[in-house]
């Protein structure tokens, strides 16, 4: 699920000092300024763009959709580069306030040259980059729509399509990622995209589309039969004709009898999972588990370690949930075998401020040339055997550069639009520049070009709150260790966060089973002492095979493993000392400001358990229950992943 903000901004009208909200000037004017209309031809787009993100198992929630008809809240003009560096900035300081997953903005200036949208790639979901802008340049909303699919799309990592990706015909619009559009619109997606969409979410990518959307902030109200489960409801599964829920009601959005869900990973077989089932494991290094709570269908929205934390044995940052590598991009670029190039050709091929070596766009759309700090946050340099880089559009760049006695070939990537032959300053950061959130230097972090201090992404002054008991996620609580409890990690606890759920281990489920065990036994013998005949075993067997699925559902075999794991546990009082942890960026000085055209868990070897006493034959006075449960399991932190992401606009 994607939650969207639309903003609608206009060119100035020459007669009189407000802006034309959506449409251009003349259309405006046609329609009376009919701010209905414009509202109802934004939600039609909308739809549309659901429509077609459907085809991939995505939807796209529309949140919220403002019109800007008295003063547009940011400049702009007909320069796409500076007027979504100055949206995205805009859109950042708005979060707090207007939460979304990506924001888009419309507008009836018409930018320079071809271009109608431009996006960053592969930054959905990020705080700073996940938008883009998009010139109004149809009557009907399926033109408009067309745009926002394909920008939405470049955020989602689908670059424009290569030669023979495509099947739609011409005459019926062709594909919405191709790199021009016109009438007939398209309306469909392709096997490419699907396959670049993969790799972008298997590398960590798109991590706030498992958040289910605020649905009272849903624009055009609460509708049954939507597919997002509303106030009043009990369940949605669409439209009757496309429902297939065998839980729910899909004519009047209500639970069928017997029936606790009908939706959502944390519902089986229209029943609630337990408490401390496990619902979204970690993806990643940079990736923090989630667990269902007893309570709702919907697995908890998913957390990842704040930006900045280390990841990669130190070698790298996390950033929007990916731990990010040099080596990985050019493993992404050139295929197996490939590698980064020294720092020397980083700095030699990136100071010429062409298309061969820059340090991205500015706000003209020229090339920048690479300061020697900046140089490793420009066009990415690799050492490859291959005869090209993967992708029919890419072509390699090599650079000899002298280093003393022999001589080094840096390969470099550029990614050229097919239909045409020269080069279009329309096109902005291509795949072959480092991505943003790429360590460049110790505590100095890739951002929009250039190597920023990362004391800017606050992660030390978030984990500092953890007691070094626990980590930091992206929404700022800690995610305690096992034996600490959130949301500071500073007593005793089953570790997880305020955001995660509920944790139960395996220790404490068996901590439950041998209560229940020996509280029945116990009964069964105190009524076979007094002449009363035992308990029949029907409830008592279906109990405890109920029990048995949870721990075979959670991974354990046996109660021998259980128990070892839980005598470790216990042996790791959380009065000890804090356990190892990723380390995090330490800030040192105050950042500079970010410049417009950048806008955009250790596991314990089990122990073998000590022998347990044998019961007693007679029965015993029945026992307290413990002052406290045990302590919990350790969690085995996640292992890492690999992550390939690039920063591209068009």
């Amino acid at each position: 699920m994607m939650c969207v903000c639309m903003f609608v901004a206009g060119r100035p009208l020459r007669s009189e000092r407000h802006f034309d909200p959506f449409l251009s000037v003349l259309q405006f004017v046609k329609q009376g300024r009919d701010l209905q209309k414009t509202n109802a031809k934004l939600l039609e787009a909308a739809n549309y763009v659901d429509k077609y993100y459907k085809s991939l198992n995505i939807r796209v929630a529309l949140i919220w959709l403002e019109v800007w008809n008295t003063q547009n809240m940011i400049t702009v003009t007909d320069n796409p580069y500076s007027t979504l560096g100055a949206f995205l900035t805009w859109r950042r300081k708005q979060l707090p306030q207007l939460p979304n997953d990506n924001a888009q903005l419309i507008t009836g200036v018409s930018f320079q040259g071809t271009t109608i949208g431009l996006a960053p790639l592969k930054a959905m979901c990020s705080e700073y980059q996940s938008g883009g802008v998009n010139s109004d340049h149809s009557e009907i909303a399926v033109g408009i729509a067309a745009t926002l699919a394909h920008e939405i799309g470049h955020n989602f990592g689908m670059s424009h399509d290569s030669d023979g990706c495509c099947q739609a015909l011409p005459e019926d619009g062709g594909c919405i990622m191709a790199a021009a559009t016109g009438h007939p619109f398209p309306r469909v997606f392709n096997p490419c995209n699907q396959a670049e969409l993969k790799r972008y979410l298997s590398s960590g990518g798109g991590k706030c589309l498992f958040n289910p959307p605020n649905t009272r902030a849903l624009f055009g109200g609460q509708r049954c039969g939507n597919g997002y489960l509303e106030e009043g409801e009990e369940c949605d599964c669409g439209e009757v004709e496309e429902c297939s829920s065998p839980c729910c009601n899909a004519n009047n959005c209500t639970l069928k009898a017997g029936a606790e869900c009908a939706h959502g990973v944390c519902c089986e077989n229209c029943k609630l999972k337990s408490p401390g089932v496990l619902c979204r494991p970690p993806s990643g290094s940079c990736d923090l588990p989630e667990y269902c709570d007893g309570k709702s269908e919907s697995c908890p929205a998913n957390f990842y370690l704040v930006d900045g934390s280390s990841c990669a044995h130190g070698k790298a940052y996390c950033y929007t949930g990916m731990c990010l590598t040099v080596e990985q991009q050019c493993l992404s670029l050139w295929g197996k075998d490939a590698r980064s190039a020294p720092d020397l050709c980083f700095t030699k091929v990136n100071e010429a401020g062409d298309s061969f070596g820059n340090c991205g766009k500015d706000l003209m759309g020229k090339y920048r040339a690479c300061t020697e700090r900046d140089a490793k946050c420009g066009k990415i340099q690799c050492l490859s055997s291959a005869s090209k880089p993967i992708g029919t559009n890419a072509v390699p760049i090599d650079t000899t550069i002298p280093d003393g006695q022999r001589k080094i070939l840096c390969r470099g990537t550029h990614v050229y639009r097919p239909d045409q032959e020269e080069e279009s300053q329309g096109d902005t950061l291509d795949p072959g520049l480092v991505m943003t959130g790429t360590k460049c230097g110790d505590n100095a972090i890739c951002f929009g070009g250039e190597c920023r201090n990362a004391s800017f992404l606050q992660a030390d002054e978030c984990s500092s709150k953890c007691h070094g008991h626990g980590l930091c996620n992206n929404n700022h609580n800690c995610h305690c260790d096992a034996g600490w409890a959130p949301p500071y990690c500073e007593k005793a606890g089953t570790g997880g966060s305020v955001d995660s759920g509920p944790v139960i281990t395996p220790c404490n489920i068996t901590a439950f089973v041998s209560a229940v065990f020996w509280l029945i036994k116990y009964t069964i013998l105190q009524r076979t002492s007094t002449g009363d005949p035992p308990f029949t075993s029907l409830c008592l067997s279906n109990r405890l095979f109920f029990l048995k699925s949870n721990f075979l559902e959670l991974g354990f075999e046996s109660g021998v493993s259980v128990c070892s794991q839980c005598q470790a546990s216990q042996r790791a009082s959380p009065a000890g000392p804090p356990r190892s942890r990723h380390s995090i960026v330490r800030p040192t000085v105050k950042p500079p400001p970010i410049p417009a055209y950048a806008l955009q868990q250790v596991s314990h070897p089990k122990t073998p358990s000590s022998p347990q006493p044998s019961p007693s034959v007679t029965p015993k006075p029945r026992p307290s229950p413990p002052s406290r449960p045990p302590p919990p399991c350790p969690v085995t932190r996640p292992s890492q992943v690999k992550e390939v992401s690039v920063f591209q606009l068009w």
